[in-house]
């Protein structure tokens, strides 16, 4: 046991997807906090006069068309949009792992039936159009693209879980418990769910990349973070008439969106490389 976590580091570190997806998520989640403590400049402060400058020592990445620094939006950006899906996938599942557990422990009842069907209902409108449903309904805000994203969220992980835990629930350790006298819900605490840990992390990293485009997809129609807060959704959508003349302030937020996605992408395809037992004799 404890020489296979002795090779546990360099088997991360022989990962070539795994290292640059944890580059690149690690780039932006910094510049996130960063921007809690100090940005180059003040967001909410505009100067007309310093409209659209080149990149400078002052500005590294320029300004835009209301003179405020580039950088400094990018970095709240990364804040708000991390901030989103962050909390989007973590309502997901918090509420979504234990309706599968709950599930997966009744296979075959009216609750397992029920709670499917939920899922298939969810799961029968777009997840960026459910979205853009919700938030028509009640109002633009970051708080409520939280609610429309973390919606979508729950029966993803709720079927994933269900899933893993019906895989497990006739094996013979399960069994072993069962006789022991643990009831259903202490099965699923104490040995279903660590047992299916690494599914639940590796879809998190996948949903977290869906909730940053989700997100910007509600910003860019005026449905997600309102002003004075920065948003890579909403820096694209007002960079649209300008694209001819400044294209930067369209590619900037536009490369960080794609950066920030690529990056989760491959850290999640590197922890499932890495957490994928039939990967095993594959990596020795």
């Amino acid at each position: 046991m404890s020489e296979a976590y002795s090779h546990r580091p360099r088997l991360y570190l022989r990962n070539p997807s795994f290292l640059l997806g944890a580059t690149l998520t690690a780039i932006f989640v910094g510049l996130a906090l960063v921007s809690l403590v100090w940005t180059p400049a003040d967001i909410a402060r505009l100067n007309v006069s310093a409209r659209l400058l080149p990149p400078s020592p002052q500005n590294w990445l320029g300004t835009d068309h209301y003179g405020r620094d580039l950088l400094s939006m990018i970095m709240v950006g990364a804040r708000t949009s991390i901030a989103v899906a962050l909390i989007a996938v973590g309502v997901g599942m918090v509420i979504g792992v234990p309706l599968g557990l709950w599930a997966a422990a009744r296979r075959g009842g009216w609750i397992d039936e029920l709670i499917m069907r939920f899922n298939d209902l969810v799961f029968a409108f777009p997840a960026l159009l459910l979205a853009i449903m919700i938030t028509a309904v009640f109002g633009p805000g970051a708080v409520n693209a939280i609610v429309a994203i973390g919606i979508f969220n729950i029966p993803v992980f709720a079927r994933l879980a269900r899933a893993g835990a019906l895989s497990l629930w006739t094996r013979d350790f399960i069994m072993a418990a069962r006789v022991a006298g643990k009831g259903a819900v202490r099965i699923s605490i104490e040995h279903i769910l660590p047992n299916i840990a690494n599914l639940l992390i590796v879809q998190a990293t996948i949903q977290f990349s869906l909730g940053i485009l989700a997100e910007a997809g509600l910003s860019y129609v005026g449905l997600g973070a309102q002003p004075p807060l920065a948003s890579w959704g909403r820096m694209l959508a007002d960079s649209q008439t300008m694209i001819a003349l400044a294209p930067q302030l369209a590619l900037i937020p536009g490369l960080a969106i794609v950066l920030t996605v690529l990056g989760l992408n491959l850290l999640g395809d590197g922890l499932r490389d890495l957490t994928d037992p039939r990967m095993e004799a594959a990596r020795r």
